[in-house]
């Protein structure tokens, strides 16, 4: 609105001055060059006006999803929808692992407690119903190898072990995929740079010039890509790192929490 008000502003000044301008051929020429002087001060006061007037400016965040917009664009439509959709998938599948270590992440300390305590006093259903009613591969762990309990600590430690590998299998499901749009980001990109260089020589092919304008448009191509499919790389690789540590802590609670229920089970048996 301000800069409307500014032009208008302008608009009146100017038609002011040409109106003096017109009247002062009417009169004589001291009296004209009087009246012209004093529209050109009108007219360079009012300029000046302009350019101090305040301008509103966009919201920074409605500046940069434009900027960045109007780049995806410019990088060629099918390359950078390639690497966006590698984008959202790769975040689909980080975002799916997190939410399963998360919720399998569980106070392992409480439940060791109450199942030692359950079958310290004999009762083992109400141990196994313990371990069945918590969530995560620890838990699920306990369950088996209480299921086994009365045949032996070999038996037990058996089914740990085994039931541990399907769980350990279980914590890095999908994170194969999230590696192949890690790797597969960037190389979309550089496809993308070769193609705009391609473009680019065709450019100055056609032209039968090599001047920086004939080539600017295919180099921004070969470089938007690039850039977009790296920074996706980035993003995705972050991703994966955290859910490679919560995996890694994951195990080493699940390996701990074993050797506990043989200790268990091996007390449970000297006690019969």
């Amino acid at each position: 609105m301000k800069k409307i008000f500014a032009i208008i502003a302008l608009m009146g000044v100017f038609t002011f001055g040409m109106t003096q301008s017109v009247s002062a051929q009417e009169e004589e020429v001291d009296t004209a060059s009087v009246e012209q002087v004093d529209s050109a001060a009108v007219d360079t006061a009012a300029a000046a006006a302009v350019e101090e007037a305040p301008v509103e400016s966009e919201p920074q965040e409605a500046g940069m999803y434009k900027n960045l917009k109007t780049k995806f664009i410019e990088g060629s439509a099918g390359f950078m929808a390639l690497v966006a959709i590698a984008l959202v998938i790769g975040l689909a599948f980080c975002i799916e692992r997190i939410i399963y270590l998360s919720l399998s992440d569980v106070n392992v300390k409480k439940m060791i407690e109450g199942v030692e305590a359950k079958v310290k006093a004999g009762d083992i259903e109400g141990a196994k119903s313990i371990a069945r009613d918590t969530r995560g591969p620890i838990a699920s762990i306990y369950y088996q190898g209480l299921m086994r309990i009365d045949e032996g600590i070999d038996s037990v430690e058996k089914s740990a072990v085994a039931y541990g590998a399907v769980q350990a299998s279980n914590l890095e499901k999908g994170c194969s995929w999230i590696t192949l749009f890690i790797g597969m980001a960037p190389s979309l990109g550089f496809l993308g740079t070769v193609i705009g260089m391609v473009q680019a020589f065709d450019d100055i092919q056609a032209a039968g010039d090599i001047s920086p304008t004939v080539v600017a448009g295919g180099m921004k191509v070969a470089l938007l890509t690039t850039i977009f499919g790296i920074v996706v790389a980035l993003i995705l690789q972050v991703f994966y790192n955290y859910i490679l540590a919560k995996i890694e802590s994951l195990t080493a609670q699940m390996e701990d929490s074993t050797i506990s229920l043989l200790d268990i089970v091996t007390k449970y048996a000297a006690k019969k």
